[in-house]
């Protein structure tokens, strides 16, 4: 087997983009699954609790 850096590079490339890819549906698929919905309502609503103050 020859490995030379065409080879590692094209491989790297190649696999590299299935591997972004595969990561970013990975993202979409929890961020749109429905028993996530109240987790992500509470992270939006939780920003503005104690947020009365000024920073000291």
């Amino acid at each position: 087997m020859d490995l030379d850096y065409g080879t590692v590079v094209a491989f790297s490339k190649s696999w590299g983009l299935f591997y972004l890819i595969a990561l970013a549906i990975g993202v979409l698929a929890y961020t749109f699954c429905p028993r996530n919905k109240k987790r992500f309502d509470r992270a939006k609503e939780s920003i503005l609790d104690k947020d009365d103050k000024p920073w000291k």
